[in-house]
C-alpha cells in the first residue's frame, strides 16, 4: 500500500478502459475516492460501478477534454461528492487517424492530434488547479508516451503534442511547486490495453516484444502502480520529472 493515498480524492480523465480503468481501481484499492472521467459516459459508470460493488468509492461521468466546460464540470463534480481534490490523473490520447509522416499529414489532423493530446491537458490543469491551490496543493499526473521521444518514423502530430505535455508539467511544477504543486509525467511503452489489442496485429505485438529487453509487454496495472505512487506521499518530493515506463525499451535519464 503507498502511503497517503487512503481518504485523498482524486480524478482519473480518460478512465473507462485500458491504463485509466486500471488506475482508477488502484487507487479505489488504496483508499482513494475515484471520479472517473470519459468521452464514452458508460465506460466510465462500468468502471465506477465495479469499483463500488468491491467496496471502494467512485462515481463515472462523462467527460471530453477538449471542452473546458466539461473539465470544470468533472473538477466541480469531486468537490461536491468527495469535498476536495487531490490528484488529477489526466490520462487523455487519441486522434491518430491520418497522423502519419510530416509531409503528408494534413493540419486537420495535426489540430485535431494538438487537441486531444496537448490542449486537453492544459485545459484540465486549468480547472484543477485553482481547488488545489485552495485546499494548499496537489499533485498533477500526466500520460504522455514513448513515442514523444523515441522517433518515431510513421507519425508527427501525436508525438509533437506529447512533448508539449513535458513542457507543460514542467512549467507547473517551477511556477507552483512552492504552493504544494506536484506536476509530473508518464511515458509508457507497449501497453497491452484494449485500443492496441484493437489496431496492431498478433505480428505488430510479436514484434513490440522482441524490441523491450524484458520478459513481456506492458500491462495497465503497471502504469496504475507509477500513477498511484505519483499521487500518494511515497512521491511528496518527485516534482517536474518524465517517468518512462516501458520495460527498458527506451532507456534514458
Amino acid at each position: 500500500m503507498m502511503r497517503g493515498l487512503k481518504g485523498k480524492v482524486g480524478i482519473v480523465a480518460g478512465g473507462g478502459r485500458g491504463i485509466g480503468a486500471a488506475t482508477a481501481r488502484r487507487l479505489a484499492e488504496e483508499g482513494a475516492h475515484v471520479v472517473i472521467g470519459d468521452i464514452m459516459e458508460d465506460w466510465a459508470k462500468d468502471v465506477a460501478a465495479d469499483i463500488t460493488s468491491k467496496g471502494g468509492s467512485a462515481v463515472g461521468v462523462h467527460l471530453d477534454g477538449t471542452s473546458v466546460e466539461s473539465q470544470q464540470a468533472i473538477v466541480a463534480k469531486a468537490v461536491s461528492e468527495f469535498g476536495a481534490l487531490d490528484f488529477f490523473h489526466s490520462n487523455l490520447a487519441g486522434g491518430t487517424v491520418g497522423d502519419v509522416n510530416a509531409l503528408d499529414c494534413s493540419l486537420d489532423v495535426f489540430d485535431k492530434s494538438v487537441a486531444i493530446n496537448a490542449k486537453s491537458h492544459l485545459i484540465a490543469t486549468q480547472a484543477a488547479l485553482p481547488v488545489m491551490l485552495e485546499n494548499g496543493g496537489g499533485a498533477m499526473i500526466y500520460t504522455s508516451s514513448g513515442a514523444a521521444s523515441g522517433g518515431s518514423s510513421w507519425q508527427v502530430a501525436y508525438p509533437m503534442a506529447k512533448n508539449a505535455v513535458h513542457a507543460l508539467s514542467r512549467h507547473v511544477a517551477a511556477k507552483w511547486g512552492k504552493k504544494g504543486i506536484r506536476a509530473n509525467v508518464i511515458c509508457p511503452g507497449l501497453v497491452l490495453t484494449e485500443a492496441v489489442q484493437q489496431h496492431m496485429t498478433d505480428q505488430q505485438v510479436e514484434s513490440g516484444l522482441k524490441a523491450v529487453p524484458h520478459v513481456r509487454l506492458g500491462q495497465p496495472d503497471d502504469i496504475a502502480a507509477m500513477v498511484a505512487m505519483l499521487a500518494s506521499d511515497d512521491g511528496a518530493w518527485i516534482n517536474g520529472q518524465v517517468y518512462h515506463v516501458n520495460g527498458g525499451t527506451q532507456m534514458r535519464d
